[in-house]
Parts: C-alpha cells; sequence; structure tokens
C-alpha cells in the first residue's frame, strides 16, 4: 500500500484501539489524549513519504511503540529534573530540627513549600541543604555574592517556616474551572502565532490573572496553588510564544508578566458588538442596493471561467464588503483620535475575546504555489464565513492534490476521454465538492479564476462602496467605539486599538451574511462545500 493510504486507515475503531494504547500506559484520559495524538501526527507525516507498506497494522502499532518510547524518555527527563517522586523520600537526607522529624505530615508539607519557591531561592535551598553546596559553590554557581545566596537561604527559610506554621493542612492545587477564549490573528501565522502555546487550562488561567494586573510567578503560583517551577516554565514558554519573539504575555521592568494581547470578557466584547450590531439594517440595504446597481460590471470583470456564475461573483464580493463600514471607522477613528498611536510593524497580531459559546467573523486563506499544471503561479483563495466552510487552508500542498490539479487543467476545458480512470474518480469528488463543472464530454473549472495580473483589481469596484456610503453611520459608530476602546484596552496596548475596533465588529460578518441569504441575494451550497466562497488566479509559465 502507498504510504499516501494509509490516512485511510485511520478510521473510528482504529483510534479507539490507539486511544486504549494509550490510556493504559498513562495516569489519565488527559495524558492519553496527548500521547495518542502524538501518534496520530507521526503517522499523518509518514503519509508525506514515498515508498509502499508492506504490513499496514505492523507498520502503524511500531509508530506508536516508538512514539510511546520518546514519549515516556521526555517524561522521565522532566520527572528527574523536578523530583515528582515522595517528599518523604527525599527529605529522609535533609538535615532538619528534632522537632520537625517527629512529624511526617511537617515534612511533607515542608518540601510542598519549596516548591512554591520562586526558582532563585528554591535552587539556593535546594543546593545548600539537599546537595551539602557551601554559599562560595552556590554563589559560583549562581553567578551572585556569597551575600546573597546568604539572604535567600535565610528567607527562604524563613517563609517555608511561617508558612507551614500557619498551614492547617496539605495544600492541594485548585481545580481549574474551564475558560475558553475565542482569539483571532491578523497577518501571516507562519511568522509565529503565540495562539499555539495557549491551549491548556492552565496555560489560559495564568493569561487570565496577568490580563487583570501584571503578576509575578509567586503571585500566580499561590492564587492557583501551583508549585512555581511550573508556573515558570509556563511563563516563560507563554512570554516567548512559538517563535521566540511575541508571545501572548510581556515581562515588565519590575520582573512581572503582563497580557501582551487585547483580550476582552464577555461583557465587554458584548458591549463592543451592540455598537457594530446596531447598524446591520443599514449595512445589508446598502450592499443589496450596490450588488444590484454594479451587477453587469462585476460580470463584466476579465475572469477566465467557461461561464461566470454571478451567485459565485456576489460571494466572492461579500466579505470584502461586509469589512467596508470597520474601515471606514478605522479611517475615522484614525484620523480623529488615535493619530498619534503608531501601528505597531509586526507581520502577525492576535486579539481575542472569552467565548461566549460562539464564534464571529471569518477567515480568508490564500495558499500558493510555483510551477503547478504548466502555471508558473498559482494562488487559492476562500473565505470561511456562515453557510462555507474553507476548501484551502494556509499550508496547502497544491502539488499533492488532484482536485485543484484537475481544476486547473479544465480551465479551458478538458476532455472527459482524455482522463485516467483514476483521474476520473477524482475529477467526480472534484465536482461534488464544487471545483469542476461538466458540460457534455468536458470539464470547466467552476471556481471563479482570473490571471494573476488581474487578481489586483477583483474588489476594485466593491471598494468604492466605502467611498459613497455609510458615513454618517460610520462617524457615529467611530464616537462610540472610541469611548469603548478606552474602558476597555489597557494603555500599553492601546497601538494595537484597529485590532480592538476589528474585534467589535466581527459578528458584523455573519449578521449580513445571513440577511442576504434569507432575502435570496446570496445562495449558499447544499453541503456548504460548494464553489461559493473560493477562487483562483493563475499566472501561465
Amino acid at each position: 500500500m502507498e504510504k499516501q493510504e494509509l490516512l485511510k486507515m485511520l478510521d473510528g475503531e482504529l483510534l479507539e484501539s490507539l486511544y486504549g494504547f494509550c490510556y493504559a500506559r498513562t495516569s489519565d484520559s488527559h495524558e492519553a489524549q496527548d500521547l495518542c495524538s502524538e501518534i496520530v501526527l507521526s503517522l499523518v507525516q509518514a503519509t508525506h513519504g514515498d515508498g509502499e507498506i508492506q504490513a499496514v497494522y505492523p507498520y502503524i502499532w511500531r509508530v506508536a511503540k516508538n512514539v510511546y518510547a520518546d514519549y515516556t524518555q521526555r517524561r522521565k527527563r522532566r520527572q528527574d529534573m523536578l523530583y515528582a517522586g515522595d517528599a518523604m523520600a527525599l527529605l529522609s537526607g535533609m538535615p532538619c530540627p528534632a522537632e520537625e522529624a517527629e512529624s511526617s505530615e511537617l515534612l511533607e508539607n515542608v518540601y510542598r513549600r519549596i516548591a512554591f519557591l520562586t526558582r532563585g531561592y528554591r535552587e539556593a535551598v535546594i543546593l545548600y541543604y539537599l546537595d551539602g553546596l557551601s554559599c562560595a559553590q552556590i554563589a559560583k554557581r549562581q553567578q551572585v555574592s556569597e551575600d546573597a545566596v546568604r539572604q535567600r537561604v535565610y528567607a527562604a527559610r524563613k517563609k517555608i517556616r511561617d508558612e507551614v506554621e500557619a498551614m492547617k493542612q496539605v495544600d492541594r492545587p485548585v481545580a481549574l474551572q474551564t475558560i475558553n477564549y475565542c482569539i483571532w490573528g491578523s497577518g501571516d501565522p507562519f511568522w509565529g502565532d503565540p495562539r499555539t502555546v495557549c491551549t491548556r487550562q492552565f496555560s489560559k488561567h495564568i493569561v487570565w490573572l496577568c490580563r487583570k494586573k501584571p503578576m509575578s510567578a509567586q503571585e500566580i503560583a499561590e492564587a492557583l496553588n501551583v508549585p512555581t517551577v511550573y508556573v515558570e516554565e509556563e511563563l516563560d514558554i507563554l512570554e516567548k510564544g512559538e517563535n521566540g519573539t511575541y508571545g501572548l504575555l510581556r515581562r515588565t521592568k519590575n520582573g512581572k508578566y503582563a497580557i501582551n494581547f487585547i483580550l476582552l470578557d464577555s461583557a465587554q466584547m458584548d458591549e463592543g458588538k451592540a455598537i457594530c450590531m446596531a447598524q446591520v439594517p443599514v449595512i445589508v440595504d446598502e450592499m443589496a442596493a450596490f450588488l444590484e446597481a454594479h451587477k453587469e460590471e462585476y460580470l463584466a470583470f476579465p475572469y477566465l471561467n467557461h461561464h461566470v456564475d454571478w451567485n459565485l461573483v456576489a460571494w466572492q464580493q461579500v466579505m470584502n464588503m461586509a469589512c467596508t463600514f470597520e474601515r471606514q471607522v478605522e479611517r475615522i477613528l484614525k484620523e480623529t483620535v488615535f493619530q498619534d498611536q503608531e501601528p505597531l510593524e509586526r507581520p502577525f497580531s492576535v486579539f481575542g475575546f472569552v467565548n461566549d459559546g460562539r464564534d464571529y467573523g471569518g477567515g480568508w486563506d490564500a495558499p500558493g504555489a510555483e510551477n503547478v499544471c504548466g502555471f508558473a503561479r498559482v494562488m487559492l483563495e476562500n473565505i470561511s464565513v456562515s453557510h462555507v466552510k474553507a476548501h484551502f487552508h494556509c499550508g496547502l500542498n497544491i502539488a499533492r492534490d488532484q482536485q485543484i490539479q484537475l481544476a486547473l487543467r479544465a480551465i479551458e476545458g478538458l476532455e472527459i476521454a482524455a482522463l485516467t480512470d483514476e483521474e476520473k474518480e477524482h475529477a467526480a469528488k472534484a465536482i461534488e465538492c464544487g471545483y469542476l463543472t461538466r458540460e457534455g464530454e468536458k470539464l470547466y473549472t467552476q471556481i471563479l479564476t482570473c490571471t494573476m495580473k488581474d487578481r489586483e483589481r477583483l474588489f476594485d469596484i466593491s471598494n468604492t462602496l466605502a467611498e459613497a456610503h455609510f458615513t454618517a453611520q460610520a462617524q457615529t459608530v467611530a464616537a462610540q467605539i472610541a469611548q469603548w476602546i478606552a474602558k476597555t484596552v489597557d494603555k500599553a496596548l492601546l497601538r494595537e486599538w484597529r485590532l480592538a475596533n476589528s474585534m467589535a465588529h466581527l459578528p458584523i460578518i455573519d449578521a449580513v451574511i445571513d440577511a442576504l441569504v434569507e432575502r435570496g441575494i446570496l445562495i449558499p451550497a447544499e453541503n456548504e462545500l460548494g464553489a461559493p466562497g473560493c477562487w483562483m488566479s493563475v499566472e501561465r509559465a
């Protein structure tokens, strides 16, 4: 079997078996899910290579065992570094007063409190009491003075003693309540997307605490009742983000951590949303009239398709048009309120809100490729909004997608009789998902297609909507949004006011599209995966 066919084997029954394999080898369901995800990822990555698999199931389980072996090694290294073993076993060799040795519970509490010390103090105590190093040796290792080491040991010892004496029961970590964020990104995510390191509830709670006020690692540890060592590791990850440059948190001059992106709570999001949603009826009326008035101009655009479907043109333009009002408001805010706030020069930025059960707005992806099917350059674009699911996502490998390649070959018509049996199978799938349409014995590209040169003019007509419409309404909304931003956005993040404005306008996109569908101006695909909302641009070799 070809490696590319391996994905077909990953059905529900096999995934359940893989999960059972993981659950039997881990401590809980969450750890089992993580391990199972790593195995599936390895199998998916294996499909990108060439070659054949002689025995499929032995191959799958060999991959699973290899991933598990790597997983156990990482877990062991972590345990060796953090020491997650029995506190009493470790403390049995720790010099301590006789009165403390009489109480095993007291000794366990001592060890727990050591775990809550910050890195510098924790290391000093462990090196002094457990490793038996002198203050001079510790000072050399930590690159501080001996007096600083003595101060750290003394202060840490006093803190442990005071807290243990006040402790009536053994600390237990708090049960973290579920908190979910809807975080949007703007720009090029391949530069570095900080959202990828904020998926666990632990991470989300740390971000939420730092949103309210800058906090130190120790303050966060005490608030969540989690050992500081874990908090410090998580803070380091959240500060660096995916690329080491842009994270969800930033470190302040006093060593505390503050939120590094605009994050709204549900009430703040509702307030901003209400300001913009009040304008939806006007926006819908203006867009409907504009589309009808300029229909012939839209259809006169030099598309390369055999036939141009007006519904597909309307879907191509709708998201750009729905964002016109937001751009008007942004222009007014820039000219009247935030003229001194220069935008940050960053390839990618994020903004978000606490999820109230529904995501808003939509996505716009544009993967590209070179030297495919006789074309020097190809760019596929699609929106993902209400009634439309995305066909193409960033990172799509067009050179491996047979259906897209057929759509490229069929721009000027493709004889069905010239196709192989395998190509006919791919063509049937391409027709089903809206890439191709059949006329007689020929296939034609249904996806709206233009030259790469003409792509720059795709939205020229729609962009004039902002020049002659919405002015009065936009001025009213801009004044209200300015007041809302002043109340909700931290002063340190004001240079990202455009993202706050975008967030308030997110619900408009779905609301406008829903209304246009209800009026019959937009006709969605039956399965949400038809040609509406996608198009491509090409440049011949």
